[in-house]
């Protein structure tokens, strides 16, 4: 065999090896989101972000949440997959998490889509999660308020933005959406929400160096929201490149990410 060969196999045997590695060495991604909104009593509050597990285990999740110290854990939807049927995982890490902080869940569109999504729904409200369905819970803090809004899929939900701003108008304080899609940031904006939590980009699932994601659902080839944080006037929008995989079994330069968001009360 000759050297040309054996360095086309160590080659080949190495990138193999980084891209298994890479879909599954979980990375934690810290945030500040600054707003004069936020009231004085919730500065610092701090919110584990977690997206689209697609009923994967990661056995490094709930140490790495509880080294983040939330005050909240915001769940944005897929936690199961409508290709690959069943719940264990997803229920196994939530009850975990639990253990750590109050947690917050609305769908995706995996779960807007499966027939299974009922029983699914009232085994997270058994262990105690906050399921939302197009409702709002405040909490409250010497008197001032953080309003958790949680929407439903838009493709079961035709008025998606009314929902959002209809919601958005009786919310008392500042204002947390929590939604699967980024690519309705500009109803988030027209809304006046603060501050919103998405998933469902997968990062753009391959990404480049200096360009970004590659493709991402209902956004295309090269989406204008893959990952991180993005900003219109007063609202934010924070995107987690999520933690599993779903029609593409494969990550590209593209680690499974928890998001820990923390929140700054800014003055003027």
């Amino acid at each position: 065999m000759n050297k040309y060969i054996i360095g086309t196999i160590a080659l080949g045997t190495a990138a193999a090896g980084w891209l298994l590695w890479g879909n599954s060495a979980l990375t934690k991604t810290h945030i500040t989101v600054e707003s004069t909104a936020l009231p004085r009593s919730f500065d610092g509050f701090r919110i584990a972000h977690i997206t689209d597990l697609h009923n994967t285990r990661f056995a490094k999740l709930p140490a790495l949440v509880t080294e983040a110290k939330p005050d909240i854990i915001a769940i944005t939807g897929d936690l199961i997959d409508a290709r690959r049927p069943g719940m264990d995982a997803a229920l196994d890490t939530i009850q975990q998490l639990l253990h750590i902080a109050p947690c917050y869940y609305v769908m995706g569109n995996h779960e807007s889509r499966i027939p299974e999504y009922p029983a699914l729904e009232t085994a997270l409200q058994q262990l105690g999660v906050y399921v939302l369905r197009n409702e709002a819970i405040e909490l409250e803090r010497s008197g001032e308020y953080l309003t958790v809004i949680g929407v439903d899929d838009p493709s079961i939900s035709p008025d998606f933005a009314d929902t959002v701003s209809t919601l958005r108008g009786s919310a008392r304080g500042f204002t947390l959406l929590l939604s699967h899609r980024p690519e309705r940031f500009a109803a988030y904006c027209s809304a006046g929400i603060d501050l919103a939590l998405c998933g469902h980009a997968h990062g753009g699932q391959v990404r480049i160096p200096l360009i970004g994601g590659v493709i991402a659902p209902h956004q295309g080839f090269f989406p204008e929201y893959d990952s991180g944080l993005y900003t219109d006037g007063k609202t934010n929008m924070v995107l987690s490149r999520g933690l599993g995989n779903s029609l593409c079994p494969l990550r590209v330069n593209n680690r499974p990410e928890l998001v820990v968001v923390a929140l700054n009360s800014k003055r003027l």
